[in-house]
């Protein structure tokens, strides 16, 4: 496989998730492009059911739409004492124009009472790659965590400072993207990703 870039369409148009994927894939082969190259691209419906009949339909609209060989991911974080929600409505839990901070205090409103061994939950993300002309693959990755009772930390985005890691001692939101890289849901989708896209690469004599 040679070092020529490979053009990747990132189907998001959130800067924050945008930067973390351009990070993790720095040592591919590739130039990662997102949506803020294409202003004019209508938004694809997430309407599935689970992340990853949404990350495949992004990835498929998005590709079949630019051109471009693309990835997309749905993500978001499952709460065990709310049965698994916010789930995929995790970007619009407080609402369809709801922002980080409103999705934050909702989750802390429904947690109020809820005493803290009981407030596990984790972060999940799937990852498909499609091409114009169809799907090719999908890779998935979690993290287990507990909901802090309090938002902590500057860093990160969604409900990454109240996401607490034990292993960390720390939220998300407290402990950086470096170190945030090594063990988030995204980065571990992203591993297995990059696995599967070697071997695509490399089947394309790449």
């Amino acid at each position: 496989m040679s070092a020529r870039p490979f053009e990747l369409l990132v189907g998001t148009k959130n800067r924050h998730k945008a930067g973390e994927i351009r990070r993790l894939l720095r040592d591919m082969p590739v130039e990662v492009l997102d949506l803020s190259a294409f202003d004019e691209l209508p938004a694809v419906a997430e309407e599935g059911e689970t992340f990853e009949a949404n990350a495949v339909a992004k990835a498929k609209g998005f590709a079949a739409m630019t051109g471009l060989p693309t990835i997309a991911d749905d993500s978001g974080l499952e709460v065990d004492a709310l049965g698994g929600r916010p789930g995929v409505f995790s970007a619009r839990f407080a609402g369809p124009n709801a922002n980080d901070d409103d999705n934050n205090r909702v989750l802390l409103e429904m947690l109020a009472h809820v005493p803290p061994f009981e407030r596990t939950a984790r972060y999940r993300c799937v990852i498909a790659f499609a091409t114009p002309e169809a799907p090719v693959f999908a890779s998935e990755g979690s993290v287990e965590g507990v909901i802090a009772p309090e938002l902590r930390g500057t860093h990160g985005f969604g409900y990454d400072p109240l996401f607490y890691f034990p292993e960390y001692r720390g939220t998300f939101g407290q402990v950086g993207p470096d170190m945030k890289d090594c063990v988030s849901h995204r980065a571990r989708a992203l591993a297995q990703f990059k696995r599967l896209f070697i071997d695509y690469l490399s089947n394309l004599n790449i």
